[in-house]
């Protein structure tokens, strides 16, 4: 009983450490956030704080880390699916949906005082699979320009969960998901369909 009292008030900590950290994150660069700020913010004392984290890059490092366990978790049925044509919308769809239930730490790592290499990170965890997805879609298109076309659509789906974070994450993920990859296959010609079109960017026209 003991254990479970003592990881409790853990868990209670960590999240009053992340609710701080996330609040301060909003109104200025990791740089400039003190231990003594965050801690006060918190309501908690430097030692407690150093007996969760080295220091400030740590903690960011950790939250980063955690997410992205939980994202790796949610992918790992799409991931590990083997001898299956994979469509790239569902892994969109689960980070997106991973990104929502995160959205405290998103907000602000995406933000202007965020850490934009994190955002690769999110995008690089179904990497593998959508290369392999494009691939057989694309059979007779080189590796390499397979992979200049992912890197590419990467960074337009950075700005693309800027722009729904922003929003307030009020449209669905799914729906979010299917506009990218109604980007991603028809480019310019996206703008161009009807309205509900997104939810049809699976098909052949």
């Amino acid at each position: 009983m003991k254990k479970l009292g003592n990881d409790h008030r853990t868990q209670v900590t960590k999240m009053l450490i992340r609710r701080a950290f996330t609040e301060l994150l909003k109104q200025k660069p990791m740089q400039s956030i003190s231990i003594k700020e965050l801690c006060e913010k918190a309501g908690i004392n430097r030692g407690t704080f150093y007996g969760h984290y080295t220091d400030i890059y740590d903690l960011l490092e950790q939250l980063e880390d955690e997410m992205l366990a939980d994202f790796e978790k949610s992918l790992e049925p799409l991931l590990t699916a083997k001898d299956r044509n994979l469509n790239p919308v569902e892994i969109s769809t689960e980070i997106f949906q991973c990104i929502k239930d995160n959205s405290d730490l998103c907000t602000v790592t995406l933000g202007e005082f965020g850490d934009k290499k994190f955002a690769f990170k999110l995008l690089n965890i179904g990497r593998e699979k959508c290369l392999q997805s494009y691939a057989r879609y694309f059979k007779n298109t080189s590796p390499k320009k397979i992979e200049c076309f992912y890197y590419f659509v990467s960074a337009g789906c950075i700005g693309l969960l800027q722009k729904w974070i922003s929003d307030g994450m009020t449209t669905s993920a799914n729906e979010i998901a299917q506009m990218a990859e109604g980007i991603m296959l028809h480019g310019i010609g996206f703008l161009a369909e009807k309205a509900g079109g997104a939810e049809d960017t699976g098909e052949t026209k």
